[in-house]
């Protein structure tokens, strides 16, 4: 089964939490603090692996959770690390954010890798809040937050050459006898319902890969037929060969599938008609396609490039492979237009990016929320009057004063900070 979209939550590992402990042995005085620190949350890291070819994987497991960290332990000994999901997708793989619609990885090469949702950092255990002034600390840290969200992967197929036409045009008998691949091949309308990949390698040549595209049909940029599902995959490829049958069995008119395919290209857009085209006239050895290949040729000028193929005979396929060496030494890579990074960019920070965003809600009454409180509430164990300190110091040398004062806290007043009601003092 071929399966090139899918949509998937992910979950990194919550970081582990610092313990609270104290070395308490026999004949031992002094025995002091010993709670070890938590251990690290499990990633989230897509790979690309040349033996995949589908993400049919990922269509059935429909979410990809890591383990969290392991809690401190006494001793001192750090809590066990969680292992990192790793997940194997074909080469040629997007990963968007399916909420922002943000690329966050496009893998083209076997083995790489990129983490998607990195596991939380593990919390400090009271050992680590140790001082000279404070040799007893009943502090401790709680591991980062896990990450969650959905993402839409979908597979391009990365391929050199893309073999465009209408179907039962010879696409697949083409690639079958330029390379060692072996599609499904039969007389009659979208024989081909998934790409086929092939490998050309031409004894002492740069060897290229091909792949063959489900038959298009006038209306498949919009939805129609099978094209549109598959459109997609030829848009990096770097030149296309757009295969024409002159054969008068067909009793279609070949200029105009020509003009066809081309305008679903165009409606589709991403450039795909700024690619080099091979025309190719193929079925070259039924009788009557001379004449129809001549009048065809009526309707270009001398300068364009069109070669009569014959499966059946072989002709011209080495002037076909020759042409596409050619081609592909002289053009380059094509990229969607969301890939191409602008050489500036101007980023404003929203409401909730703020380290300390402050919010009056009454006359006397003031809220506390940012990213940095945020991340503090997370990682901080309220339930004790050290841990509760540190968290408003933290707060304090963040410069929450004086933005209270600014706002226009005075002394009395009320400040909630999420769950915590506290007052404010001048």
């Amino acid at each position: 089964m071929f399966i090139d979209e899918v949509n998937v939550l992910i979950k990194s590992g919550k970081g582990g939490d610092g313990l609270i402990s104290f070395r308490r042995e026999k004949h031992v005085p002094l025995g002091g603090p010993n709670g070890g620190d938590g251990g690290k949350g499990g990633s989230v890291i897509f790979v690309a692996d040349e033996g995949k070819s589908t993400l049919m994987d990922l269509k059935f497991q429909k979410h990809v959770f890591a383990k969290a960290g392991g809690t401190g332990k006494t001793k001192n000994m750090r809590g066990a690390d969680a292992e990192n999901v790793r997940v194997q997708v074909p080469i040629g793989t997007l990963i968007y954010n399916k909420d922002t619609n943000e690329i966050l990885a496009d893998l083209v090469k076997h083995g790489q890798e990129t983490v998607i949702a990195k596991g939380g950092k593990g919390g400090r255990g009271n050992r680590s809040f140790a001082t000279p002034r404070n040799k007893a600390p009943r502090i401790q840290e709680n591991g980062e937050q896990a990450i969650e969200f959905s993402i839409h992967v979908e597979l391009k197929l990365l391929a050199d050459i893309g073999i465009i036409g209408f179907p039962s045009v010879g696409k697949s008998t083409l690639i079958t006898i330029l390379s060692n691949s072996k599609p499904k091949i039969a007389d009659y309308p979208f024989t081909t319902i998934i790409p086929n990949l092939g490998v050309v390698a031409p004894q002492g040549k740069n060897s290229f890969v091909l792949a063959d595209m489900p038959g298009l049909i006038e209306g498949a940029s919009s939805g129609l037929g099978l094209g549109i599902q598959f459109l997609k995959h030829i848009e990096r490829t770097r030149v296309l060969i757009h295969m024409v049958e002159m054969s008068p069995e067909s009793l279609r008119e070949p200029y105009e599938d020509y003009l066809i395919i081309n305008k679903e290209l165009e409606q589709y857009d991403f450039g795909l008609l700024k690619r080099p085209q091979i025309i190719v006239a193929s079925k070259m050895d039924v009788e009557g396609s001379d004449e129809r290949l001549a009048e065809f040729r009526k309707h270009f000028d001398d300068d364009t490039i069109i070669l009569g193929i014959s499966a059946l005979t072989n002709d011209n396929l080495t002037e076909l492979i020759n042409e596409c060496i050619r081609l592909l030494d002289v053009t380059p890579f094509f990229y969607k237009k969301d890939e191409v990074i602008d050489d500036h960019v101007e980023y404003n920070f929203g409401e909730e990016e703020r380290d300390i965003v402050i919010q009056k809600i009454s006359s006397d009454t003031y809220d506390v929320r940012g990213k940095l409180v945020q991340r503090l509430i997370n990682r901080s164990n309220l339930m004790t009057e050290e841990s509760l300190a540190i968290f408003l110091k933290t707060l304090r040398k963040a410069g929450l004063d004086n933005q209270l004062r600014e706002a226009g806290a005075v002394n009395g007043d009320t400040i909630t900070i999420f769950d915590l009601e506290l007052e404010f003092v001048e």
